[in-house]
């Protein structure tokens, strides 16, 4: 760790409804495993949609929520935002760190270890990025969404895309993967009325490849919104 940024692990408190200390171990443990498999997709390239929605926006500060590999976050740091990059796992945070000082962009990334179910990042932001942030694992998502709308700075972007579909070979791996409607994620965020403008709520098909090179089309939620100053 350099004094530049660091990695914050998260404590659970007592109140934490819905939450208990073996529940997140077991999520951290099943995403460790993932990234601890020596194969991380997407890492160092960004996710395209999000990458084709931001890049016309004025740097700033940046929270990039379940950041995985990193790909968004040093994406950003390059383009002169100042990045927090939040994971449940340690191993994805230590190589978003490590990628972050190979690019020269130590002073730019900030890494913080969270349970999103358990605790959440200080501060508010320019921009907060919540992409593919969905599990099989039981997990309190509209409640982490709200949170992160709670986070967006006054004149900032709320941006979410997520799965709305799932491919043939991944049925049978994810079967209990929460996979909702645009309008139902944007219902489920509890917007105030007259502080957002919605910019986006809508799902959008992509051609996707398979582990094997198969191919099909599959659909994403793209839902962003903006806190009016």
């Amino acid at each position: 760790m350099t004094t530049s940024h660091s990695s914050t692990p998260a404590s659970a408190p007592a109140s934490a409804a819905g939450t208990s200390t073996e529940a997140s171990e077991d999520a951290q443990q099943f995403w460790e495993k993932r990234y601890r498999g020596g194969t991380q997709p997407g890492r160092g390239r960004p996710n395209a949609v999000f990458a084709g929605l931001v890049a016309g926006l004025p740097a700033g500060a940046a929270l990039d929520l379940g950041c995985g590999p990193g790909g968004d976050t040093l994406w950003l740091a390059g383009r002169g935002w100042t990045v927090t990059a939040v994971d449940i796992s340690p191993t994805a945070l230590a190589g978003v760190r490590a990628d972050a000082d190979a690019a020269g962009l130590e002073d730019r990334v900030r890494t913080e270890h969270h349970d999103l179910s358990v605790s959440f990042p200080e501060g508010r932001f320019d921009l907060v990025s919540a992409q593919f942030l969905q599990t099989p694992l039981a997990f309190p998502r509209r409640r982490v969404l709200r949170r992160a709308a709670e986070a967006v700075a006054p004149g900032g972007l709320l941006l979410i895309v997520e799965h709305a579909s799932v491919p043939p070979w991944g049925r049978a791996a994810h079967p209990d993967l929460e996979l909702p409607t645009a309008a139902e994620t944007l219902t489920g965020l509890a917007l105030a009325e007259g502080e957002w403008t919605v910019e986006i709520a809508e799902t959008r098909h992509r051609e996707a490849t398979g582990p094997d090179g198969e191919t099909a089309t599959v659909d994403d939620n793209v839902i962003a919104a903006r806190r009016r100053a």
